[in-house]
């Protein structure tokens, strides 16, 4: 039912103007959070608004399925980036605010400067895309770290077993892209400066949604959470509706 009030929703944003103010936008918190984040300073131009409403609505499922615990807290990882640019996004969904953006490393099978390919195997040191959920942290070899839960069967699902966490790492940094003209990669963990390691980890750990997206036309089609209407969806590259 959240896929088909989702796309819904999507078909009516394309109609009409944000500021349209009905009781059925009113009452349907998917709208009301894509309106509230349409208009914040913060995030135009910043976050492509297919993957936020991607994002959004992976959200509602798993919060729906009551996978998602931590309420409001919604983070982004857009691969269609590069290394070099920030491209993990620490969004609250509830007061339309971006609370942390930051460079984020991919796995070193994944590619280059660019993460162009994926993958859920043992091994594979790909990157897996799709929706996550936040787990508890640890102490471990990479420090202060954050276990990763998979929520889309035979895409993500593998996370646990392959140990993918959100932990810091030396190769992400500006010295490190001013040296390499790119960030280290991890063995498909996504990464974080150990100057902001912890910092992100407290913002998002205890059952947030995490989203990884590259527009991988299969992915769309493939998710558990997404309806396959997404995979027809234009780009609008880094502009809200």
């Amino acid at each position: 039912m959240i896929r088909l009030i989702t796309m819904l929703c999507m078909l009516l944003m394309m109609a009409i103007p944000v500021q349209a103010n009905t009781l059925f936008f009113e009452e349907n918190p998917f709208r009301q959070n894509i309106s509230l984040l349409s208009q914040s300073p913060e995030l135009k131009n910043r976050i492509d608004s297919r993957v936020l409403t991607m994002a959004l609505a992976g959200y509602y499922s798993l919060r729906e399925q009551g996978k998602v615990t931590r309420d409001g807290i919604l983070t982004v990882i857009d691969f269609n980036r590069p290394s070099v640019e920030d491209r993990l996004f620490v969004i609250d969904i509830n007061q339309g605010r971006l609370l942390y953006s930051g460079l984020v490393a991919h796995g070193s099978g994944s590619g280059e400067n660019y993460a162009e390919r994926f993958s859920n195997n043992p091994g594979s040191h790909q990157s897996s895309l799709g929706f996550y959920t936040t787990a508890d942290t640890y102490d471990g070899k990479n420090g202060y770290s954050l276990r990763l839960l998979g929520m889309e069967r035979g895409i993500n699902d593998n996370a646990e077993m392959r140990s993918i966490v959100i932990h810091g790492a030396d190769y992400v940094s500006h010295d490190f892209i001013r040296k390499h003209g790119r960030l280290g990669r991890s063995q498909g963990c996504p990464a974080l400066s150990f100057e902001n390691n912890q910092q992100v980890i407290d913002l998002i750990k205890g059952g947030s949604c995490l989203f990884i997206y590259q527009s991988a036309r299969e992915y769309a089609l493939s998710s558990t959470l997404l309806n396959p209407d997404f995979a027809r969806l234009p780009e609008v590259s880094g502009q809200f509706l």
